[in-house]
């Protein structure tokens, strides 16, 4: 099923989701869909705010924005009419991670050692995918882990990477720190000095701490990242085409990758 409006709609109808109005969480393209927002490059790309995404002169020093009242099709890039209250709309901690991660690698010396050292992490990513910053969450864990990277960088990429890692452990997991907001500032102020531009992602971060849960760990689209990530193993023999065959192949997959199937059991003794 293509992703789009029109079919999550009728998805939404299927599961009969105005009677049981739960909460949602998914990327932000998926958010876009929900709420009827225009796709791509937009002016208006916050559902709480009238954020303007191209007055980067303003990002940094400006986080209180005009709320938005409503989503009104027609005005503000909002397109559609929402399918859902964006107050059942869950913020992706995961997608968030993503976004933050490619502003920090785009915003890297691409001569430097520590992008150097990336790119060794990767060999097989492409070029274009390794300046874009363009990773998934398994090779952002990988990226985390390394102690080497991090004795590559520069003093500011260093500070800046301990303050993504700080958000990270401290407010986008199981986590909260007392001292989150103070955080999440520091992680503001570092990525400035490096020079990363301001994304939707850091922006709700940045301008709408109070939006989201308690406990982000509890919250998180990685099963859904996951089930992405197995489907495009499986697309690649049927060369993209989706059908039953490949379909039980992933069910099977599944199967397999349940240990508890394959452990021995123990014998029983019967006694008489």
């Amino acid at each position: 099923m293509k992703e789009d409006y029109e079919n999550v709609k009728q998805l939404l109808l299927k599961i009969n989701y105005a009677e049981f109005n739960w909460q949602l969480c998914g990327d932000f393209k998926m958010l876009g869909f929900l709420l009827g927002l225009q796709g791509g490059y937009t002016k208006y790309s916050c559902f709480l705010c009238l954020w303007n995404s191209r007055a980067d002169g303003e990002h940094y020093k400006k986080t209180q924005w005009l709320p938005r009242k409503e989503l009104m099709p027609g005005k503000y890039n909002v397109i559609k009419e929402p399918l859902v209250c964006r107050e059942k709309v869950l913020l992706p901690p995961l997608h968030i991670k993503l976004g933050l991660v490619k502003q920090f690698v785009k915003a890297l010396d691409f001569e430097g050692e520590a992008f150097q050292e990336i790119r060794a992490m990767f060999p097989k990513l492409s070029d274009d995918k390794l300046k874009g910053g363009i990773f998934v969450g398994p090779q952002i864990t990988t990226i985390l882990k390394s102690r080497t990277l991090e004795n590559k960088m520069t003093e500011t990429e260093r500070k800046t990477w301990q303050a993504f890692r700080d958000v990270v452990n401290g407010f986008l997991g199981n986590n909260k720190d007392p001292n989150y907001e103070e955080i999440v500032n520091t992680l503001s102020t570092s990525y400035q000095k490096m020079g990363c531009r301001m994304s939707l992602k850091l922006h709700f971060l940045c301008s709408h701490l109070d939006f989201f849960q308690e406990n982000l760990g509890d919250f998180s689209e990685e099963h859904g990242e996951r089930f992405h990530q197995d489907i495009q193993l499986m697309e690649r023999p049927y060369q993209g085409r989706w059908d039953s065959a490949m379909m039980g192949d992933y069910m099977w997959f599944l199967i397999r990758e349940d240990i508890s199937g394959h452990k021995r059991k123990a014998r029983s003794t019967v006694h008489f």
